[in-house]
């Protein structure tokens, strides 16, 4: 049986004065695509946070790679997960070089010192995600797109097995959009990354995720999309008087 890269069983997720989602239960293997959906307000960049350890989750329990989450050290999650946010980075001065290699960070010594692995491991983020010509660009001269490509080029830098995203097409045009999600299909598929990324492209999630979590508040249904599909998960997801999911199509038509 292959080892699970991310568990999350009864996971209630909130701040102290208010719980924002409960009963969540998930299970993630090595080189699955995983989307997060549900209306704003919902939880979904709640719940990244939590994973990932930025705030404390309520109740419940986080296994990373069969290891209990309070059991990992600040240190050591930082090798076993890569994190970005929809925030733009502090550090736009930056090149784009110069913020990819920051994704080495929790992998050098005291002095930041980069090993012959780390410049190698760089180069081939850069790479896949076609960055070469743009390596001295500074990141505020670059597209909403391009940006992206390169928040995600730092992440797979980092060379965590985990790599979570919230909103990664927020701003986008649809070709840009897809091509984001083909690039987070290739990471997972080819690259064996385990990622988990909240979306409010239901569509596109449905046509090139392995799996997908629903958060509804209610049940949070968890599975392939096709299975979703099958026992009718869409079809409660927004106002029924809007707007209506054509199974057939796996796709959302607004309601005239």
């Amino acid at each position: 049986m292959e080892q699970t890269a991310l568990k999350i069983q009864n996971l209630g997720i909130g701040y102290t004065s208010r719980v924002v989602a409960q009963h969540i239960n998930f299970t993630l293997i090595p080189g699955e695509l995983c989307a997060i959906v549900g209306v704003n307000g919902i939880g979904k960049s709640t719940l990244l946070r939590s994973i990932a350890g930025l705030q404390p989750h309520l109740k419940g329990t986080v296994e990373i790679r069969q290891k209990p989450f309070e059991k990992q050290a600040v240190s050591e999650r930082a090798k076993e997960i890569a994190l970005v946010l929809t925030e733009p980075p502090a550090t736009r001065n930056l090149t784009v070089r110069e913020l990819i290699t920051l994704g080495r960070q929790p992998h050098t010594n005291w002095w930041g010192t980069l090993t012959k692995a780390d410049t190698t491991k760089i180069r081939e983020s850069m790479a896949l995600f076609s960055l070469e010509e743009l390596a001295s660009r500074k990141c505020f001269e670059l597209s909403d797109g391009q940006l992206q490509r390169v928040l995600i080029a730092r992440a797979m830098a980092q060379d965590t097995p985990i790599i979570l995203l919230d909103e990664p097409t927020t701003h986008l045009d649809l070709s840009h959009k897809v091509e984001i999600f083909k690039r987070l299909q290739q990471l997972a598929h080819v690259h064996h990354k385990t990622i988990l990324f909240t979306t409010h492209e239901i569509d596109l999630a449905i046509q090139l995720c392995d799996k997908m979590l629903i958060l509804d508040g209610k049940e949070n249904p968890f599975a392939a999309p096709c299975e979703l599909i099958e026992k009718g998960c869409f079809e409660s997801l927004f106002p029924s008087e809007l707007v209506t999911f054509d199974a057939a199509t796996g796709s959302f038509k607004l309601k005239k």
